[in-house]
């Protein structure tokens, strides 16, 4: 069995995807549905998926909720709230008691497009993570590098709280450079209520020419830092077709996994997503 533990969906006739600016992301402005994945993530193997969200809208996790309700496939969702309202133990609790409500397993919120480096940090951002944790979900951290000793710092204050680093941390693949994106990442996964996906790398790196050697370096650090048992892999479908597709993706992470035995390849792919999101 395998579970991809990221990808996405979308509808741009339901909104608009407001993060999809510029040339370069062109081929992404169309819609992405369930119905489209599912042959690829079939024929590649994957059995289970978590759907993750895209906006900081109210509207979309309730959507994403539903959709897992309706498709087997979908064994959890990462959805958005806004964890600085006051209400947000309240907010939580009712989205956990709509149709689909089962299958929120985590929440997030685009950190990357905050200017503030230590936006993680603010009083009223940790009382929100407070309440993540109290309803038992994880907290997804979609990051730039330099937002990474926040990511620590946060973590460390709120041992409760499992907190999985996305695309781990969107390391600058294309220029070659480790630091300080390694040492950075080292110490958050120094942290043991910390987990990180193997996802996201393909588009961090040259999209038009990159091989697996130019991923292989990072993947190695966070293989070093987590280890199996904290890694889960994720597609970062449709976002990874800038660069591969589904299947050239899986196959890479495959790749990068080489030098593990059976049972740490079945953590990196199965059991570290259904333990982390309880699926």
């Amino acid at each position: 069995m395998t579970v991809d533990a990221h990808h996405h969906v979308w509808d741009l006739s339901v909104r608009d995807q407001d993060w999809l600016t510029g040339p370069g992301l062109r081929p992404l402005r169309r819609n992405f549905g369930l119905s489209d994945l599912a042959p690829e993530a079939s024929a590649a193997g994957v059995d289970r998926t978590v759907l993750v969200q895209t906006v900081t809208v109210p509207e979309e996790t309730p959507e994403l909720l539903a959709l897992a309700e309706a498709h087997e496939s979908v064994a959890g969702v990462v959805g958005w709230t806004d964890l600085v309202r006051p209400d947000i133990a309240d907010e939580l609790a009712r989205l956990r008691a709509l149709p689909g409500g089962r299958y929120l397993k985590g929440v997030r919120h685009q950190v990357q497009g905050e200017s503030d480096p230590g936006w993680l940090l603010r009083p009223d951002v940790r009382r929100g993570l407070a309440a993540v944790a109290d309803a038992g979900l994880a907290y997804d951290l979609v990051v730039l590098p330099h937002q990474l000793p926040a990511c620590a710092a946060a973590a460390a204050s709120l041992p409760r709280l499992t907190f999985v680093l996305d695309h781990l941390g969107k390391p600058p693949v294309a220029s070659g450079a480790l630091e300080p994106w390694a040492s950075d990442v080292r110490a958050l996964a120094a942290l043991p209520n910390t987990v990180c996906k193997l996802s996201g790398l393909v588009t961090e790196a040259d999209r038009d020419s990159w091989t697996v050697d130019d991923l292989r370096p990072y993947a190695d650090v966070v293989l070093d830092a987590f280890g199996p048992g904290r890694l889960m892999f994720g597609s970062d479908w449709p976002v990874c077709t800038l660069a591969a597709s589904y299947g050239d993706v899986l196959a890479a992470a495959r790749e990068l996994a080489g030098g593990l035995d059976a049972a740490e390849r079945r953590q990196l792919f199965e059991t570290t997503a259904t333990r982390v999101y309880d699926l």
